[in-house]
C-alpha cells in the first residue's frame, strides 16, 4: 500500500516565506532554504513552495532559491506560482524543482497541461484547483482563490487528468485557514472520480484532521502551513499518530 504523504507548504514572496514561521532555533525563519532542511530533517515527505508574488522581477529570485533548496534538501517538492509556459517549467526543473504546480494558466489555456505532461510527463506536472462550494455546488475560482468562475470543480479535476496532469492539489477555499477539518465530502468524490492522487489542502487544525482526510477523505497526501510553522503540529508526532491509527506514513 502506498504511503500517505504529509506536505508542508511555504509561502514566497521576493525569496523570503511570509505567513509567520515559529520554529524554535531557527536564526532566520524567513529563509526558504533553511526551513525546508529544518522540514526535511523532521520528517516531511514532500514540499510545496508558492511564489505569491510571481513577478518576472521576481523569476530570478526563485530560480536561485530552487537551486540553493535543491542543494540542501533530499526530498522531492513541487514549485508553483506564475508558471505558464513550457520555458517556465525547463527553468524550474533544470534548477532541480521535482515538480511544478500550475493553476489559473491551466484554466485559461488547458492546452499547457497537455504540453507540459508530453514535454516532462505527467509524474513532474501537478494541477492545483482552489474552488468554493456555492449553493451546493462545487466552482474553481482563479487568482489565489479571488475569482470567481463557472467551472465545476469535478468537471475541471476530469479534464485535467486526461490532459495529462499527474496530480490535483484540491484547496477548499471553504475550509482554508479556518482549521476545522478539510473538505473531506469533496475529496472522497474526486478520489472515486480520478484515477491520479489527490492532495488535500485548507482546514488542518489538528492531527485528528489529517486521519479523517485519509481515512474518510481518501486523500493521497494532506498539505497544510500555519499547523506546521508555528509548531502546533509536529510532523513525527502527526506521522506517529497516523500510523497508530492504521494509516500507513513514512517514519
Amino acid at each position: 500500500m502506498l504511503t500517505k504523504r504529509i506536505v508542508p507548504c511555504l509561502d514566497i514572496k521576493n525569496g523570503r516565506t511570509v505567513k509567520g514561521v515559529n520554529f524554535v532555533d531557527l536564526r532566520d525563519a524567513g529563509d526558504p532554504v533553511v526551513l525546508a532542511k529544518q522540514y526535511a530533517d523532521l520528517g516531511a515527505d514532500e514540499l510545496v513552495f508558492l511564489d505569491i508574488a510571481a513577478t518576472i522581477e521576481n523569476r530570478r529570485t526563485m530560480h536561485d532559491m530552487v537551486l540553493k533548496v535543491a542543494e540542501q534538501v533530499n526530498i522531492p517538492f513541487t514549485v508553483g506560482g506564475g508558471i505558464s509556459s513550457v520555458e517556465d517549467v525547463d527553468d524550474l526543473l533544470h534548477c532541480g524543482a521535482d515538480k511544478v504546480s500550475i493553476n489559473s494558466s491551466a484554466v485559461k489555456r488547458p492546452d499547457l497541461i497537455n504540453e507540459l505532461s508530453q514535454k516532462f510527463g505527467s509524474q513532474c506536472v501537478v494541477v492545483a484547483i482552489d474552488a468554493k462550494q456555492v449553493d451546493g455546488e462545487w466552482l474553481v475560482h482563479l487568482a489565489g482563490g479571488t475569482i470567481p468562475t463557472d467551472i465545476r470543480l469535478f468537471n475541471w479535476a476530469k479534464e485535467v487528468e486526461e490532459r495529462g496532469a499527474g496530480e490535483i492539489l484540491f484547496t477548499s477555499m471553504n475550509h482554508d485557514g479556518t482549521k476545522a477539518g478539510f473538505a473531506n465530502e469533496a475529496l472522497a468524490h474526486l478520489s472515486e472520480l480520478v484515477n491520479i492522487p489527490i492532495i488535500a489542502s485548507g482546514g488542518a487544525g489538528t492531527i485528528q484532521h489529517f486521519v479523517d482526510t485519509f481515512k474518510d477523505g481518501k486523500a493521497d497526501a494532506a498539505l497544510a502551513a500555519s499547523v506546521f510553522h508555528f509548531g502546533e503540529i509536529p510532523i513525527l508526532e502527526l506521522k506517529e499518530e497516523l500510523k497508530q491509527q492504521g494509516i500507513p506514513v513514512r517514519l
